[in-house]
C-alpha cells in the first residue's frame, strides 16, 4: 500500500522524542515500511528521514512564543502548512491518509481528498479539533480511538468506528528480571504541570526509596518553581535520555509512578514499563485502568498523594514476569500495526478510488511528478 502519515508539527518525529504521540508516529511509520509498503511521513523539518519525511514546516513548539504576536505567527505556519498540505494531496497517489496530527484541517478537508483517510483521535476533545470533526463530513473517512477512554470522551461529538489501542516495540524495552541493586524508583515523560511530576516526588518520600526522573523540561516555569527546589540526593533529574539509556533506567526501578492529572488518552510510559517488567503505581485517570490489572499494576485515586503511596508498595511486591506478560498481551506494536492494516485494508475495498487512473502534473510539495485533478475531485 501506499501510505501517506500526517504528522503533527510542534516537534520532530524523531528520537528523543518529546513524548507519546511522536513515539507512536515514528513507531507507525516504521513498522509499516518494515512491512514493505510506501510510506511518506508529513512532518516538520528535523524529523528521522529514514521515515519517508517530506518536510512541510519547522518546529513550531521550538520556536520563541509567549507574546500574541508570536503565537498569531505559529498559528498561521501551522494553518498554512496544513491547508498546502491538504490541497497537494489532492493530487497524490496514495491508497490511505492517516492523519495523525490533531490539527482541525486535514479531518475539516478530509471530504476533498479522493482516497480514504483515517483519523486517531489522542487525546480528549479540546476545542480546535472538536470544531473540525464537527463540520467534517467526509464519506470516506474513518475515526479510531487509542482507548475506550477516548472514544468515550468523544462521544458527543463523533462516533468513534474503532479502537485499536497504541502499542510499543517491545525489543526496545527489553525484560529485566530484577532490579538494580540500588534500588529506586522511576518518573519519566514530559515536565509540564499536567503530568502531575511533584506529586511521585511527594509519594516517593513517603514510600521511603529514592526516585529518578527523566524527560524533556517543557513548561520551564513549572520545573524552576515546583521541581528544581525538590531535587537532592533522594530525588534526581536526569535530562532527557535517548532511547537505550531510558530503557536502562526504567528497566532497573522497582516500580514506576505514573501521576497524569488529567485523563490520560492511553498511557505508553506505562506499557513500556510493563514491557520492561517494572510494576505500575497509577492514579485511576483515562485510559490507565484499560492497561493496568492487578497482577501488574495497583491504582489510586487521582491526585491523592497518600493512596499513590500505598500504591506504590503495594506494586513493590508485584512479580516482575507478570508486568512483562501483561505488555505481550495488551501493548505490543504488532497487534496495534496489525490493526492499522487491516482498517486501511477495509476502508480501500470500501473505496472506489483508484490512484492510477489519473494524469500527470507538477505537485508544488514533492518537487516531482503527481496526478493531476480528476473529474471527481472537483
Amino acid at each position: 500500500m501506499r501510505i501517506g502519515i500526517i504528522a503533527h508539527l510542534k516537534y520532530p518525529i524523531a528520537e528523543p522524542f518529546a513524548g507519546g504521540l511522536e513515539m507512536h508516529t515514528h513507531l507507525l511509520a516504521r513498522s509499516l515500511r518494515d512491512r514493505g509498503h510506501d510510506v511518506t511521513v508529513f512532518a516538520s523539518l528535523h524529523s528521522d528521514v529514514s521515515l519517508g519525511v517530506e518536510a512541510i514546516c519547522s518546529e513550531t513548539a521550538l520556536e520563541t512564543v509567549g507574546t500574541a504576536e508570536a503565537d498569531d505567527v505559529t498559528f498561521f505556519k501551522e494553518h498554512h502548512a496544513y491547508l498546502s498540505l491538504m490541497n497537494a494531496l489532492r493530487s497524490r497517489h496514495f491508497d490511505v491518509i492517516h492523519n495523525n496530527s490533531l490539527h482541525y484541517l486535514p479531518v475539516t478537508l478530509a471530504d476533498t481528498l479522493p482516497m480514504p483517510m483515517v483519523t486517531t483521535l489522542h487525546t480528549p476533545p479540546f476545542c480546535w479539533l472538536e470544531s473540525g470533526i464537527r463540520v467534517c463530513n467526509a464519506k470516506d473517512h474513518t475515526f479510531v480511538a487509542v482507548s475506550r477512554s477516548v472514544g468515550d470522551l468523544w462521544g458527543h461529538v463523533a462516533t468513534t468506528d474503532e479502537v485499536i489501542l497504541n502499542g510499543i516495540d517491545l525489543e526496545k524495552f527489553a525484560f529485566r528480571a530484577r532490579a538494580d541493586a540500588a534500588g529506586y524508583l522511576v518518573w519519566y515523560g514530559r515536565i509540564v504541570p499536567e503530568k502531575g511530576l511533584h506529586l511521585a516526588i511527594e509519594a516517593a518520600r513517603r514510600i521511603g526509596l529514592p526516585l529518578r526522573i527523566a524527560g524533556p523540561i517543557l513548561d520551564h516555569d513549572y520545573y524552576r518553581d515546583c521541581i528544581a527546589p525538590q531535587l537532592g540526593v533522594d530525588t534526581i533529574h536526569v535530562g532527557h535520555l535517548a532511547h537505550s539509556e531510558l530503557a536502562r533506567l526504567v528497566g532497573g526501578a522497582r516500580a514506576f509512578l505514573c501521576t497524569p492529572m488529567w485523563d490520560e488518552p492511553y498511557g505508553l510510559v506505562v506499557a513500556e514499563a510493563l514491557a520492561s517488567g517494572v510494576p505500575v503505581a497509577a492514579f485511576a485517570r483515562g485510559a490507565i485502568p484499560e492497561i493496568l490489572d492487578a497482577s501488574c499494576g495497583a491504582l489510586a485515586v487521582p491526585d491523592d498523594v497518600g493512596s499513590l503511596a500505598e500504591a506504590g508498595l503495594a506494586a513493590l511486591s508485584l512479580e516482575r514476569r507478570a508486568c512483562r506478560r501483561r505488555a505481550e498481551q495488551t501493548c505490543d506494536a504488532a497487534r496495534m500495526v496489525d490493526g492499522y492494516e487491516a482498517l486501511y485494508r477495509r476502508r480501500i475495498a470500501a473505496g472506489s478510488y483508484a490512484p492510477g487512473c489519473v494524469g500527470v502534473t507538477a505537485d508544488p510539495l514533492a518537487g516531482a511528478a503527481s496526478s493531476a485533478v480528476a473529474p471527481w475531485q472537483v
